[in-house]
């Protein structure tokens, strides 16, 4: 009997990269899943300091007032009229959103009065004011 003698070209051992790509993937779509996205309002700020401030969970929406009125959303800055359609136009993306107005403590009390007013106009009723505990 003649024997056939293997060729070592044709059976090279591989190795099966399905599996590995597989878990990779489900990893991908794990992370991606589970990660919260954050928006700064894009303001540097001092917190008014609250004897009685609590911790929220994190809001979707930041909304940042300097202490010379300069009102910002999203990394860039929004005139007070503004506001209220940024706010809708967020909350068709994320409609269980919250709304986090980062203040500085010498800001003027109406402007911060007006952009909740302007929130509240957008349909929002989950507004909070960042604070600083003493």
């Amino acid at each position: 009997m003649a024997r056939k003698k293997h060729s070592s070209v044709d059976e090279e051992a591989q190795i099966d990269m399905t599996p590995m790509l597989d878990i990779v993937f489900i990893m991908l779509i794990f992370f991606i899943v589970t990660t919260s996205f954050v928006k700064p309002s894009g303001l540097e700020y001092n917190k008014p300091e609250a004897a009685h401030a609590t911790s929220k969970p994190s809001a979707n929406i930041f909304i940042g007032i300097s202490k010379t009125g300069l009102i910002m959303m999203e990394n860039r800055q929004v005139d007070i009229e503004r506001v209220s359609a940024n706010v809708e136009r967020m909350l068709a993306e994320a409609p269980e959103a919250a709304v986090l107005i980062q203040a500085d403590k010498e800001a003027k009390h109406g402007l911060v009065i007006r952009v909740m007013d302007q929130v509240k106009a957008a349909g929002v009723d989950k507004i909070s004011v960042s604070a600083g505990k003493d």
